[in-house]
């Protein structure tokens, strides 16, 4: 698609990842972290770019990066690619906007879930069983509503086109150690509760999302991405009603698409057409909108 960023191929810098959306180089003392346009349903890469998308996501975490540092610190240490190394600079038209020049720091093995509000596979879970990752929750529970407090969930970190795998407290315990287990477990309730409070009061209403902690030495910090539309379901306040699915800025609209065909969520997956891609487009540029107040110019 004409102006997207599906890959990048940087000759002369050493690629050591491509993830479900961002490209990852070893700059020797630093990490060069590239949003590409690349979006994923279901834990499967689609073969379809949305234009742009990697630049709003960055803006969108670079806010929120910002706002939680009082809380911990993060990994990013500029996003002006000025500022970059000069191997990076022949790269500055792409990296513009896209990309986070940040701290090595060891990732944990678990995805650090934080539900406000009862949807997506939490809602399927409590409908099965009454119970999310282990917690118990009480009966009587209808689609989206709002949870008494925010509840941990994690999941498995699985490799690109496996799916993750939601997790009890004492399994992610046993992965990461205890008493980090509960070092991320409070943070990712404190930095959700934080977002929701900012977002409510720019008309958003964050369901549920995902962060990523890394080990800096004995340090935790919030790294990848954060409170954006990827990694977080978002509902327009304004038109939330309990007992039934929300519309969203996130990525549901294309997740929705995919449900209606006879796909079997492995790769590979289908094309997505261009209205789909267009409307998703709309919703990341909305939440970037209402969040930041910017006006990302496509």
């Amino acid at each position: 698609m004409n102006g997207a960023v599906y890959e990048t191929h940087f000759s002369d810098l050493n690629l050591i990842k491509r993830g479900k959306v961002r490209d990852i180089y070893d700059l020797d003392n630093y990490i060069l972290m590239v949003a590409t346009d690349r979006i994923s349903a279901f834990d499967v890469i689609l073969p379809d770019p949305i234009p742009e998308k990697g630049r709003i996501l960055t803006q969108i975490s670079l806010f929120w990066f910002d706002k939680m540092v009082s809380i911990l610190p993060h990994h990013v240490i500029t996003s002006n690619v000025d500022e970059y190394p000069d191997s990076c600079h022949p790269y500055a038209k792409i990296l513009e906007g896209r990309s986070m020049l940040v701290r090595k720091a060891e990732p944990l093995s678990i995805e650090c879930v934080v539900r406000g509000y009862l949807s997506g596979s939490g809602w399927k879970s409590y409908q099965d069983s009454g119970r999310i990752c282990g917690i118990k929750l009480p009966k009587g529970l209808k689609e989206s509503q709002r949870l008494s407090e925010p509840i941990f969930t994690p999941s498995t970190k699985a490799d690109i086109g496996e799916h993750d795998i939601n997790i009890d407290f004492e399994t992610a315990a046993q992965k990461i150690g205890e008493d980090l287990a509960n070092r991320v477990r409070d943070y990712s309730i404190e930095i959700y509760q934080q977002g929701c409070r900012i977002a409510e009061e720019k008309g958003i209403i964050i369901a549920d999302t995902k962060f990523e902690f890394g080990l800096i030495g004995d340090d935790v910090i919030l790294i990848d991405e954060v409170l954006t539309p990827d990694s977080s379901r978002f509902w327009p306040k304004d038109s939330y009603e309990v007992g039934k699915a929300q519309k969203s800025y996130d990525k549901q609209y294309v997740r929705d698409y995919l449900t209606s065909l006879e796909w079997d969520k492995h790769p590979p997956a289908p094309s997505l057409p261009q209205n789909v891609i267009q409307h998703t487009q709309q919703k990341y540029l909305e939440a970037l909108h209402q969040l930041t107040g910017v006006n990302h110019e496509i």
